[in-house]
């Protein structure tokens, strides 16, 4: 680290080996997240341009439904995850590699499993009804949905090694990747738009193909050098190493799955209730208000893993100041929040032009969302990497089964149209805005007892 940035971190009061890792790997993921937003930006006017706004509305809802097979790591990667950074902070490298190995082939037998019923039960499935498109997209969906879930299977195998990079303090590499995606994505489907006309399937395979042919580039690169000794080998498969990934890998999965169906299905949910084209607003409003998720983002993740290593060592007081700076700096998001409203209008007239409309309750409905979800991310992160996850695997169970039902109920029965279903998501997080920083003071000041210290 080079003097100057030495002399600024004593300044702000930054002492910590710890602390100093992560300032550095959150500098790295700004720029890197600056990049994939623009990069991302970028994208949507020239995917609807190359799709119509009908297809494009047809592939988020593609991309949202095949997303939710994701959760069949069964919270894998984030037990390896809290695992591997255990082992290696007790100097066990074995057993990390032990781990690695057992995660690796575990989730290659359930995803090529997922791959051959998903295979067989393609022929019987009409994607046009499903998706309530028109039938001049049937053949192409009959070849672009196995396509697409097979791209999706691979990645939750190659994407461990974004777990293994996250767990060994390298925050920011899966922002890296994230970006390396979106950039490869706008430069592939600026390409498409030359050399091929509007193909559904075409800009399906070039979306889900990238990302599974950079985590195997990065596959090659960390196991050939930094991670060589951590290479999975079949025979270190040990089922007992599973029990311990999946004792706490499970609770991880059931929270894993809530979470996929309450933010996922909304595209689902609308396409059924009002058709594939008011997706795309809701998107729009989605993705102009994820800025602030984004970013946000990029300074919480980071500390997932540092938590974890903290509480090994019972290093409360960094976690507690750590906490009180991170609430500090959101503060900020509900004025920012109240500014990107103000000029929402006028920032998706500059972006997309007239091709579409997004409604102000709706902007507003999802400003509410990003508001308490950055509030949450502060806890739950700390929740997260210290394993204590059972009260928010109940309240996440909770909240799945309210969501869609409310769902329905906001958009149709109160008439709130496509605004309703992003209300509903809100009305399902409200009670963890309370629950989770309490367990958090339960925990840190040692009076966590029962349920909220399991």
């Amino acid at each position: 680290m080079n003097k100057k940035k030495t002399f600024l971190y004593k300044k702000i009061g930054v002492s910590t080996v710890r602390t100093t890792n992560i300032l550095n790997h959150i500098s790295y993921s700004l720029i890197y997240k600056t990049g994939g937003v623009l990069s991302n930006f970028l994208l949507v006017p020239l995917s609807i341009d190359y799709l119509d706004t009908d297809n494009y509305g047809v592939w988020l809802t593609i991309s949202s439904f095949i997303s939710w097979f994701l959760f069949f790591d069964i919270g894998l990667g984030n037990g390896l995850r809290n695992k591997f950074a255990e082992s290696k902070l007790l100097k066990n490298n074995h057993l990390a590699q032990v781990y690695v190995s057992t995660s690796y082939f575990f989730i290659a037998i359930v995803s090529i499993v997922l791959f051959l019923l998903f295979l067989c039960m393609n022929y019987f499935i009409d994607w046009t009804s499903v998706f309530k498109v028109d039938l001049y997209l049937y053949e192409e969906l009959r070849i672009l949905m196995p396509s697409v879930f097979g791209f999706f299977m691979l990645q939750l195998v190659l994407k461990l090694v974004i777990t293994i990079y996250t767990a060994d303090q390298h925050h920011s590499m899966q922002v890296k990747f994230q970006f390396m995606t979106q950039f490869f994505s706008l430069i592939s489907i600026w390409l498409l738009t030359k050399v091929s006309g509007n193909s559904l399937l075409n800009f399906g395979l070039v979306f889900s193909g990238l990302p599974v042919f950079i985590l195997a580039v990065v596959n090659l690169v960390a196991f050939s050098n930094k991670y060589a000794i951590y290479k999975p080998r079949l025979h270190l498969f040990k089922l007992d190493c599973l029990k311990d990934i999946m004792g706490l890998g499970f609770k991880f999965f059931i929270v894993q799955l809530a979470s996929i169906i309450l933010f996922s299905t909304d595209n689902f949910i609308i396409t059924r209730l009002f058709g594939p084209e008011e997706v795309v607003p809701y998107n729009i409003a989605f993705k102009y208000f994820s800025i602030l998720t984004i970013g946000y983002s990029v300074v919480i993740m980071p500390f997932w893993s540092s938590f974890t290593e903290a509480y090994t060592l019972n290093d409360f007081d960094w976690i507690k100041n750590i906490v009180n700076k991170i609430l500090k700096i959101w503060l900020v998001i509900p004025l920012l929040l109240v500014l990107m409203i103000l000029c929402a209008e006028y920032f998706y007239s500059f972006w997309v032009g007239d091709k579409v409309h997004v409604p102000v309750r709706l902007s507003m409905s999802m400003a509410l969302f990003v508001f308490l979800i950055t509030f949450n991310m502060i806890f739950v992160n700390f929740i997260n990497g210290v394993g204590k996850i059972k009260l928010q695997l109940i309240t996440s169970v909770i909240s799945l089964c309210i969501n869609i039902p409310l769902s329905i109920f906001f958009a149709i029965n109160l008439n709130m149209g496509v605004s309703g279903v992003i209300l509903a998501t809100c009305f399902s997080l409200g009670y963890s805005v309370v629950l989770r920083p309490l367990q958090y003071y339960k925990i840190v000041n040692k009076k966590a007892n029962g349920i909220w210290n399991a």
